[in-house]
Protein backbone atom coordinates (compact mmCIF):
# COMPACT_ATOMS: atom_id res chain seq x y z
CA UNK A 1 0.00 0.00 0.00
CA UNK A 2 1.06 3.56 -0.71
CA UNK A 3 1.58 6.46 1.74
CA UNK A 4 -0.96 9.15 1.98
CA UNK A 5 0.47 11.12 4.28
CA UNK A 6 3.66 13.41 5.00
CA UNK A 7 7.14 12.13 5.22
CA UNK A 8 8.68 11.12 8.69
CA UNK A 9 10.75 13.96 10.21
CA UNK A 10 13.10 14.41 13.21
CA UNK A 11 11.50 14.94 16.56
CA UNK A 12 12.33 18.30 18.19
CA UNK A 13 12.69 18.48 22.28
CA UNK A 14 9.51 19.48 23.05
CA UNK A 15 8.36 15.92 21.33
CA UNK A 16 11.21 14.49 22.44
CA UNK A 17 10.14 15.00 26.21
CA UNK A 18 6.91 13.44 25.34
CA UNK A 19 8.16 10.59 24.01
CA UNK A 20 9.78 9.67 27.37
CA UNK A 21 6.98 10.50 28.97
CA UNK A 22 5.41 7.56 27.13
CA UNK A 23 7.69 5.45 27.44
CA UNK A 24 8.06 6.13 31.16
CA UNK A 25 4.58 5.09 31.49
CA UNK A 26 3.82 2.46 29.46
CA UNK A 27 4.15 -0.14 31.71
CA UNK A 28 1.39 1.46 33.70
CA UNK A 29 -0.89 1.65 30.60
CA UNK A 30 -0.39 -2.18 30.11
CA UNK A 31 -1.52 -3.21 33.20
CA UNK A 32 -4.23 -0.68 33.44
CA UNK A 33 -5.66 -2.16 30.27
CA UNK A 34 -5.28 -5.95 31.81
CA UNK A 35 -7.23 -4.61 34.62
CA UNK A 36 -9.85 -3.26 32.49
CA UNK A 37 -9.82 -6.53 29.98
CA UNK A 38 -10.80 -8.25 33.49
CA UNK A 39 -14.34 -6.78 33.56
CA UNK A 40 -16.39 -8.65 31.53
CA UNK A 41 -18.37 -5.57 30.33
CA UNK A 42 -20.54 -7.18 27.70
CA UNK A 43 -23.54 -4.19 26.81
CA UNK A 44 -25.84 -6.65 24.68
CA UNK A 45 -29.74 -7.10 25.96
CA UNK A 46 -29.19 -10.91 27.95
CA UNK A 47 -26.00 -9.97 29.60
CA UNK A 48 -24.87 -8.53 33.45
CA UNK A 49 -25.13 -4.65 33.05
CA UNK A 50 -23.28 -4.86 36.09
CA UNK A 51 -20.53 -5.63 34.90
CA UNK A 52 -20.37 -2.55 32.34
CA UNK A 53 -21.55 -0.30 35.31
CA UNK A 54 -18.23 -2.00 37.04
CA UNK A 55 -16.37 -0.55 33.98
CA UNK A 56 -17.57 2.86 33.83
CA UNK A 57 -16.62 3.26 37.53
CA UNK A 58 -13.00 1.89 37.11
CA UNK A 59 -12.98 4.27 33.91
CA UNK A 60 -14.12 7.15 35.92
CA UNK A 61 -11.86 6.35 38.59
CA UNK A 62 -8.60 6.46 35.93
CA UNK A 63 -9.72 9.34 34.44
CA UNK A 64 -10.23 11.30 38.50
CA UNK A 65 -6.48 10.28 39.12
CA UNK A 66 -5.36 12.28 36.17
CA UNK A 67 -6.46 15.66 38.05
CA UNK A 68 -6.86 17.40 34.82
CA UNK A 69 -11.01 17.33 34.80
CA UNK A 70 -12.93 20.42 36.40
CA UNK A 71 -15.95 17.68 36.07
CA UNK A 72 -16.02 14.05 35.41
CA UNK A 73 -19.54 12.31 35.20
CA UNK A 74 -20.90 8.37 35.07
CA UNK A 75 -24.28 9.09 32.82
CA UNK A 76 -26.85 7.62 31.37
CA UNK A 77 -29.63 8.38 29.10
CA UNK A 78 -32.58 6.04 27.41
CA UNK A 79 -32.82 5.00 24.22
CA UNK A 80 -35.39 5.59 21.35
CA UNK A 81 -37.53 3.32 23.61
CA UNK A 82 -37.26 4.67 26.75
CA UNK A 83 -34.98 1.81 27.83
CA UNK A 84 -32.52 3.03 30.12
CA UNK A 85 -28.74 3.30 28.47
CA UNK A 86 -25.35 1.92 29.69
CA UNK A 87 -23.22 3.79 31.65
CA UNK A 88 -20.83 6.45 29.93
CA UNK A 89 -17.97 8.27 31.35
CA UNK A 90 -17.95 12.18 30.43
CA UNK A 91 -15.26 14.86 31.76
CA UNK A 92 -14.09 18.46 30.77
CA UNK A 93 -11.63 20.97 31.82
CA UNK A 94 -12.10 24.15 29.69
CA UNK A 95 -9.56 25.31 27.04
CA UNK A 96 -8.17 28.85 28.05
CA UNK A 97 -5.38 31.72 26.26
CA UNK A 98 -7.13 31.12 22.95
CA UNK A 99 -6.40 26.99 22.47
CA UNK A 100 -8.74 24.54 20.69
CA UNK A 101 -10.58 21.97 23.00
CA UNK A 102 -10.02 18.26 21.56
CA UNK A 103 -12.81 16.04 22.50
CA UNK A 104 -11.35 12.15 23.15
CA UNK A 105 -13.47 9.17 22.20
CA UNK A 106 -13.61 5.60 22.88
CA UNK A 107 -15.49 2.61 24.55
CA UNK A 108 -15.33 0.62 27.13
CA UNK A 109 -17.96 -2.18 26.42
CA UNK A 110 -17.52 -4.88 24.59
CA UNK A 111 -18.83 -7.75 22.35
CA UNK A 112 -19.89 -11.19 23.77
CA UNK A 113 -16.84 -13.59 23.99
CA UNK A 114 -18.86 -16.52 22.03
CA UNK A 115 -18.14 -19.93 22.65
CA UNK A 116 -15.13 -20.21 25.30
CA UNK A 117 -13.65 -23.92 23.21
CA UNK A 118 -12.41 -20.97 20.35
CA UNK A 119 -10.29 -19.32 22.37
CA UNK A 120 -6.74 -19.92 23.60
CA UNK A 121 -6.66 -18.63 26.93
CA UNK A 122 -9.95 -17.27 28.93
CA UNK A 123 -11.54 -14.62 27.55
CA UNK A 124 -11.48 -11.92 30.31
CA UNK A 125 -7.86 -13.10 31.54
CA UNK A 126 -5.62 -11.16 30.21
CA UNK A 127 -2.52 -13.06 28.91
CA UNK A 128 0.39 -11.80 26.61
CA UNK A 129 2.06 -14.00 24.23
CA UNK A 130 4.63 -12.79 22.26
CA UNK A 131 4.21 -9.16 21.83
CA UNK A 132 0.49 -8.92 22.16
CA UNK A 133 -1.83 -8.93 24.72
CA UNK A 134 -5.26 -11.52 24.36
CA UNK A 135 -8.52 -11.29 25.87
CA UNK A 136 -12.37 -9.81 24.83
CA UNK A 137 -11.77 -5.78 24.53
CA UNK A 138 -7.97 -5.66 25.16
CA UNK A 139 -8.22 -3.73 21.47
CA UNK A 140 -12.05 -3.18 20.54
CA UNK A 141 -12.41 -0.48 22.01
CA UNK A 142 -10.67 -0.68 25.87
CA UNK A 143 -6.77 -0.58 24.30
CA UNK A 144 -8.57 3.26 22.65
CA UNK A 145 -9.62 3.92 26.34
CA UNK A 146 -6.02 3.18 27.37
CA UNK A 147 -4.71 5.33 24.87
CA UNK A 148 -6.46 8.45 25.81
CA UNK A 149 -5.76 8.23 29.39
CA UNK A 150 -2.18 7.20 28.85
CA UNK A 151 -1.62 9.91 26.19
CA UNK A 152 -2.89 12.40 28.96
CA UNK A 153 -0.93 11.11 31.87
CA UNK A 154 2.11 11.41 28.74
CA UNK A 155 0.48 15.32 28.30
CA UNK A 156 1.15 16.70 31.85
CA UNK A 157 4.38 14.43 32.59
CA UNK A 158 5.92 16.33 29.22
CA UNK A 159 3.92 20.06 29.58
CA UNK A 160 3.13 20.03 33.31
CA UNK A 161 -0.13 19.47 35.41
CA UNK A 162 -2.07 22.30 34.09
CA UNK A 163 -2.16 22.95 30.23
CA UNK A 164 -4.44 25.27 28.47
CA UNK A 165 -5.40 23.32 25.82
CA UNK A 166 -9.62 21.86 26.68
CA UNK A 167 -10.06 18.64 26.43
CA UNK A 168 -13.15 16.16 26.35
CA UNK A 169 -13.99 12.73 27.03
CA UNK A 170 -16.51 10.95 26.00
CA UNK A 171 -15.62 6.84 26.99
CA UNK A 172 -18.90 4.80 26.09
CA UNK A 173 -20.76 2.05 26.61
CA UNK A 174 -22.72 0.88 24.47
CA UNK A 175 -20.78 1.07 21.36
CA UNK A 176 -21.37 -2.70 20.58
CA UNK A 177 -25.00 -2.56 21.23
CA UNK A 178 -25.32 0.15 18.48
CA UNK A 179 -25.24 3.43 20.65
CA UNK A 180 -28.80 3.54 21.11
CA UNK A 181 -28.35 6.38 23.89
CA UNK A 182 -25.95 7.83 22.08
CA UNK A 183 -28.02 10.99 20.97
CA UNK A 184 -29.44 11.15 23.96
CA UNK A 185 -26.14 11.96 26.03
CA UNK A 186 -24.77 14.54 22.99
CA UNK A 187 -28.35 16.27 24.11
CA UNK A 188 -28.27 16.16 27.54
CA UNK A 189 -24.33 16.96 27.88
CA UNK A 190 -23.84 18.74 24.87
CA UNK A 191 -21.79 21.76 27.18
CA UNK A 192 -19.30 19.02 28.82
CA UNK A 193 -18.71 17.69 24.93
CA UNK A 194 -18.53 20.41 22.52
CA UNK A 195 -14.87 20.58 20.36
CA UNK A 196 -13.50 21.96 17.66
CA UNK A 197 -11.58 18.50 17.23
CA UNK A 198 -13.24 15.04 17.71
CA UNK A 199 -10.65 12.45 17.61
CA UNK A 200 -12.24 8.70 17.74
CA UNK A 201 -9.83 6.07 18.90
CA UNK A 202 -11.93 3.21 17.16
CA UNK A 203 -10.47 1.93 13.53
CA UNK A 204 -7.19 0.28 12.47
CA UNK A 205 -4.24 0.43 10.78
CA UNK A 206 -2.93 -0.79 7.89
CA UNK A 207 0.18 -3.18 9.84
CA UNK A 208 1.99 -3.23 13.60
CA UNK A 209 4.39 -1.09 11.64
CA UNK A 210 2.09 0.98 9.21
CA UNK A 211 -0.55 3.56 10.97
CA UNK A 212 -3.92 4.39 9.34
CA UNK A 213 -5.95 7.63 9.28
CA UNK A 214 -9.69 6.47 8.56
CA UNK A 215 -11.91 8.85 5.89
CA UNK A 216 -14.73 6.70 5.30
CA UNK A 217 -16.78 3.97 7.02
CA UNK A 218 -19.77 2.01 5.98
CA UNK A 219 -22.57 2.37 7.49
CA UNK A 220 -25.14 -0.51 9.14
CA UNK A 221 -28.97 -1.86 9.37
CA UNK A 222 -29.32 -4.75 11.29
CA UNK A 223 -32.61 -6.76 12.47
CA UNK A 224 -34.15 -9.73 13.39
CA UNK A 225 -35.84 -11.56 10.19
CA UNK A 226 -38.63 -14.00 11.43
CA UNK A 227 -39.60 -16.39 8.20
CA UNK A 228 -42.83 -18.78 8.96
CA UNK A 229 -44.82 -21.16 7.32
CA UNK A 230 -47.03 -23.51 9.74
CA UNK A 231 -48.63 -23.27 13.03
CA UNK A 232 -46.89 -25.83 14.51
CA UNK A 233 -44.04 -28.30 14.16
CA UNK A 234 -45.10 -31.62 12.26
CA UNK A 235 -43.45 -34.99 11.33
CA UNK A 236 -40.97 -34.90 8.50
CA UNK A 237 -42.10 -38.26 7.36
CA UNK A 238 -45.19 -37.30 7.18
CA UNK A 239 -45.68 -33.95 5.71
CA UNK A 240 -41.50 -33.47 4.12
CA UNK A 241 -42.10 -32.85 0.37
CA UNK A 242 -45.87 -31.43 0.27
CA UNK A 243 -45.47 -29.17 3.24
CA UNK A 244 -42.98 -26.34 3.00
CA UNK A 245 -41.07 -26.20 6.56
CA UNK A 246 -39.79 -22.58 7.65
CA UNK A 247 -36.09 -23.70 7.25
CA UNK A 248 -36.40 -24.10 3.23
CA UNK A 249 -38.68 -21.03 3.06
CA UNK A 250 -35.74 -19.58 4.91
CA UNK A 251 -32.90 -20.77 3.24
CA UNK A 252 -34.38 -20.06 -0.38
CA UNK A 253 -35.26 -16.42 0.56
CA UNK A 254 -31.37 -16.05 1.77
CA UNK A 255 -30.43 -16.79 -1.62
CA UNK A 256 -31.84 -14.01 -3.43
CA UNK A 257 -30.31 -11.58 -1.26
CA UNK A 258 -26.79 -13.02 -3.36
CA UNK A 259 -25.92 -13.42 -7.10
CA UNK A 260 -24.01 -16.42 -7.66
CA UNK A 261 -20.94 -14.36 -7.68
CA UNK A 262 -21.34 -13.35 -3.65
CA UNK A 263 -22.11 -9.87 -4.72
CA UNK A 264 -25.19 -8.25 -3.29
CA UNK A 265 -28.46 -8.61 -5.16
CA UNK A 266 -31.00 -6.74 -3.76
CA UNK A 267 -32.08 -3.49 -6.06
CA UNK A 268 -31.45 -0.30 -4.62
CA UNK A 269 -28.41 -0.68 -2.66
CA UNK A 270 -25.35 1.40 -3.78
CA UNK A 271 -22.25 1.32 -4.31
CA UNK A 272 -19.54 4.50 -3.45
CA UNK A 273 -18.16 5.92 -6.42
CA UNK A 274 -15.92 8.62 -5.16
CA UNK A 275 -12.63 7.86 -4.93
CA UNK A 276 -9.91 4.77 -5.77
CA UNK A 277 -9.18 2.26 -2.93
CA UNK A 278 -5.71 0.81 -2.03
CA UNK A 279 -4.63 -2.05 -3.65
CA UNK A 280 -5.11 -5.64 -1.48
CA UNK A 281 -3.33 -8.29 -2.96
CA UNK A 282 -5.20 -11.76 -3.17
CA UNK A 283 -2.71 -13.54 -1.61
CA UNK A 284 -2.54 -10.94 1.45
CA UNK A 285 -6.18 -10.82 1.96
CA UNK A 286 -6.43 -14.56 1.79
CA UNK A 287 -4.16 -14.54 4.75
CA UNK A 288 -5.20 -11.72 6.94
CA UNK A 289 -9.36 -13.26 6.42
CA UNK A 290 -7.82 -16.50 7.07
CA UNK A 291 -9.72 -17.97 4.13
CA UNK A 292 -9.62 -21.86 3.83
CA UNK A 293 -6.66 -23.24 1.46
CA UNK A 294 -8.73 -23.18 -2.06
CA UNK A 295 -12.05 -21.07 -1.04
CA UNK A 296 -11.99 -17.64 -3.45
CA UNK A 297 -12.37 -14.43 -2.39
CA UNK A 298 -16.48 -12.97 -3.22
CA UNK A 299 -16.01 -11.90 -7.09
CA UNK A 300 -16.85 -8.15 -8.16
CA UNK A 301 -13.43 -5.91 -8.28
CA UNK A 302 -11.06 -4.90 -6.17
CA UNK A 303 -10.59 -6.30 -2.78
CA UNK A 304 -10.49 -2.72 -0.92
CA UNK A 305 -13.39 -1.08 -2.50
CA UNK A 306 -15.52 -4.39 -1.84
CA UNK A 307 -15.10 -4.15 1.84
CA UNK A 308 -15.03 -0.43 1.64
CA UNK A 309 -17.54 1.08 -0.99
CA UNK A 310 -19.72 -1.76 -1.49
CA UNK A 311 -22.86 -2.98 0.19
CA UNK A 312 -22.35 -6.30 2.12
CA UNK A 313 -25.33 -8.57 3.88
CA UNK A 314 -24.73 -11.21 6.14
CA UNK A 315 -26.84 -13.60 8.66
CA UNK A 316 -24.66 -13.18 11.88
CA UNK A 317 -27.62 -15.51 13.66
CA UNK A 318 -29.70 -18.64 13.12
CA UNK A 319 -32.12 -19.77 16.00
CA UNK A 320 -33.52 -22.94 15.09
CA UNK A 321 -32.36 -26.47 16.65
CA UNK A 322 -29.50 -27.49 17.52
CA UNK A 323 -27.89 -30.55 15.56
CA UNK A 324 -27.82 -32.48 19.33
CA UNK A 325 -31.74 -31.24 19.85
CA UNK A 326 -33.08 -32.03 16.25
CA UNK A 327 -36.02 -34.04 15.51
CA UNK A 328 -37.64 -35.47 12.64
CA UNK A 329 -40.35 -32.36 12.44
CA UNK A 330 -40.34 -29.85 10.02
CA UNK A 331 -39.89 -26.10 11.46
CA UNK A 332 -42.69 -24.01 11.65
CA UNK A 333 -40.63 -20.50 12.40
CA UNK A 334 -36.90 -19.94 12.25
CA UNK A 335 -35.34 -16.61 13.33
CA UNK A 336 -32.60 -14.92 12.01
CA UNK A 337 -30.37 -11.72 12.71
CA UNK A 338 -28.71 -10.14 9.45
CA UNK A 339 -26.63 -7.14 9.28
CA UNK A 340 -26.70 -5.30 6.01
CA UNK A 341 -23.47 -3.04 5.72
CA UNK A 342 -24.14 -0.09 4.16
CA UNK A 343 -22.01 1.97 1.36
CA UNK A 344 -20.73 5.45 1.70
CA UNK A 345 -22.95 7.83 0.72
CA UNK A 346 -26.69 5.82 1.25
CA UNK A 347 -28.37 6.71 4.17
CA UNK A 348 -29.08 3.87 6.11
CA UNK A 349 -32.92 3.82 6.25
CA UNK A 350 -32.97 4.18 2.35
CA UNK A 351 -30.59 1.14 2.55
CA UNK A 352 -33.06 -0.62 5.10
CA UNK A 353 -35.98 0.11 2.74
CA UNK A 354 -34.39 -1.38 -0.27
CA UNK A 355 -33.67 -4.54 2.15
CA UNK A 356 -36.98 -5.08 3.46
CA UNK A 357 -38.95 -4.56 0.32
CA UNK A 358 -37.02 -7.29 -1.60
CA UNK A 359 -37.48 -9.63 1.11
CA UNK A 360 -40.96 -8.97 1.44
CA UNK A 361 -41.59 -9.14 -2.40
CA UNK A 362 -39.13 -12.57 -2.52
CA UNK A 363 -40.95 -14.85 0.30
CA UNK A 364 -41.59 -18.47 -1.28
CA UNK A 365 -44.46 -20.13 -0.79
CA UNK A 366 -46.61 -16.93 0.93
CA UNK A 367 -44.45 -17.73 3.70
CA UNK A 368 -44.75 -14.73 6.51
CA UNK A 369 -42.21 -12.40 7.18
CA UNK A 370 -41.55 -10.32 10.28
CA UNK A 371 -38.87 -7.73 10.78
CA UNK A 372 -38.47 -6.12 13.80
CA UNK A 373 -35.30 -4.89 15.86
CA UNK A 374 -34.38 -2.54 13.55
CA UNK A 375 -30.78 -0.65 14.23
CA UNK A 376 -29.65 2.01 11.80
CA UNK A 377 -26.68 3.90 11.29
CA UNK A 378 -25.32 5.90 8.83
CA UNK A 379 -22.39 6.01 7.01
CA UNK A 380 -19.26 9.11 7.24
CA UNK A 381 -16.97 10.22 4.66
CA UNK A 382 -14.42 12.28 6.71
CA UNK A 383 -13.50 16.05 5.25
CA UNK A 384 -9.72 15.95 5.17
CA UNK A 385 -8.97 19.56 3.81
CA UNK A 386 -8.97 21.17 7.79
CA UNK A 387 -6.05 22.11 9.48
CA UNK A 388 -6.58 19.33 12.61
CA UNK A 389 -6.61 16.38 9.89
CA UNK A 390 -2.85 17.54 9.00
CA UNK A 391 -1.92 17.77 12.41
CA UNK A 392 -3.36 14.21 13.25
CA UNK A 393 -1.45 13.22 10.32
CA UNK A 394 1.84 14.60 11.06
CA UNK A 395 1.38 13.01 14.73
CA UNK A 396 0.66 9.69 13.20
CA UNK A 397 3.87 9.41 11.06
CA UNK A 398 5.68 10.73 13.67
CA UNK A 399 4.79 8.18 16.51
CA UNK A 400 4.94 5.36 14.06
CA UNK A 401 8.14 6.24 12.46
CA UNK A 402 6.68 5.79 8.83
CA UNK A 403 4.37 7.89 6.80
CA UNK A 404 0.73 7.19 7.48
CA UNK A 405 -2.09 5.70 5.13
CA UNK A 406 -5.33 7.09 4.62
CA UNK A 407 -7.78 4.01 4.12
CA UNK A 408 -11.37 3.55 4.02
CA UNK A 409 -12.72 0.69 6.80
CA UNK A 410 -15.51 -1.79 6.17
CA UNK A 411 -16.99 -1.71 9.41
CA UNK A 412 -19.55 0.52 10.91
CA UNK A 413 -19.26 3.57 13.81
CA UNK A 414 -22.61 5.00 13.42
CA UNK A 415 -21.96 7.41 16.26
CA UNK A 416 -19.86 9.40 13.97
CA UNK A 417 -22.95 10.94 12.22
CA UNK A 418 -24.54 12.19 15.18
CA UNK A 419 -21.39 13.89 16.67
CA UNK A 420 -21.28 15.19 12.97
CA UNK A 421 -25.20 16.16 13.54
CA UNK A 422 -24.36 17.66 17.05
CA UNK A 423 -21.46 19.21 16.60
CA UNK A 424 -21.40 20.54 12.56
CA UNK A 425 -18.10 22.25 12.55
CA UNK A 426 -16.12 20.29 14.42
CA UNK A 427 -12.96 18.48 12.76
CA UNK A 428 -13.48 14.49 12.73
CA UNK A 429 -10.42 12.18 13.14
CA UNK A 430 -10.39 8.50 13.10
CA UNK A 431 -7.78 6.78 14.66
CA UNK A 432 -7.46 3.17 15.55
CA UNK A 433 -5.26 0.77 17.77
CA UNK A 434 -5.92 -2.18 15.73
CA UNK A 435 -3.97 -4.53 13.18
CA UNK A 436 -4.91 -7.31 10.45
CA UNK A 437 -4.41 -9.58 13.38
CA UNK A 438 -6.11 -7.87 16.06
CA UNK A 439 -9.00 -10.61 15.37
CA UNK A 440 -12.04 -7.97 17.07
CA UNK A 441 -15.52 -9.26 17.76
CA UNK A 442 -13.87 -13.16 17.09
CA UNK A 443 -12.01 -15.52 19.26
CA UNK A 444 -8.77 -14.47 20.73
CA UNK A 445 -9.15 -10.95 19.72
CA UNK A 446 -5.88 -9.10 21.20
CA UNK A 447 -3.89 -5.99 21.26
CA UNK A 448 -0.66 -5.40 19.41
CA UNK A 449 1.36 -3.62 22.20
CA UNK A 450 3.73 -2.32 20.08
CA UNK A 451 0.99 -0.68 18.09
CA UNK A 452 -0.49 0.80 21.02
CA UNK A 453 2.96 1.99 22.47
CA UNK A 454 2.66 3.90 19.05
CA UNK A 455 -0.88 4.94 19.16
CA UNK A 456 -0.26 6.52 22.46
CA UNK A 457 2.83 8.00 20.93
CA UNK A 458 0.76 9.61 18.44
CA UNK A 459 -1.88 10.78 20.60
CA UNK A 460 0.40 12.42 22.74
CA UNK A 461 2.40 13.82 20.28
CA UNK A 462 -1.07 15.57 19.02
CA UNK A 463 -2.22 16.94 22.22
CA UNK A 464 1.23 18.47 22.78
CA UNK A 465 1.12 20.18 19.94
CA UNK A 466 -1.92 21.50 19.89
CA UNK A 467 -1.18 22.70 23.29
CA UNK A 468 1.29 24.68 21.73
CA UNK A 469 -0.43 25.54 19.17
CA UNK A 470 -2.49 28.95 20.12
Amino acid sequence: MTSNGPDVRPLDPADEAVRTAVEDGFTTAVAELARLVRIPSVSWDGFDRSHVAATADAVADAVRSLELFDEVRVAQAAGPDGAPGQPAVIARRPARNGRPTVLLYAHHDVQPPGDPDLWDSSPFEPTVRGDRLYGRGASDDKAGVETHLAALRALTAAVGPDPDLGIALFLEGEEEFGSRSFPALLREHRDLLAADVIVVADSDNVSTSVPALTVSLRGNATFKLTVSTLEHAVHSGMFGGAAPDAMLAAVKLLATLWNDDGTVAVPGLETYRGTDALPYPQEEFAAEAGLLPGVQPIAGGDLNAQRWFAPAITVTGIDAPSVLNASNTLLPSVRLRVSVRVAPGQAASDAYRAVEAHLRSSAPFGARIEIDDVDLGDPFLVDTSGWAFEEVATALSDGWGNPVVHQGVGGSIPFIAELVRAFPDAQVLVTGVEDPDTRAHSPNESQHLGVLRRAILSEALLLARLERRG
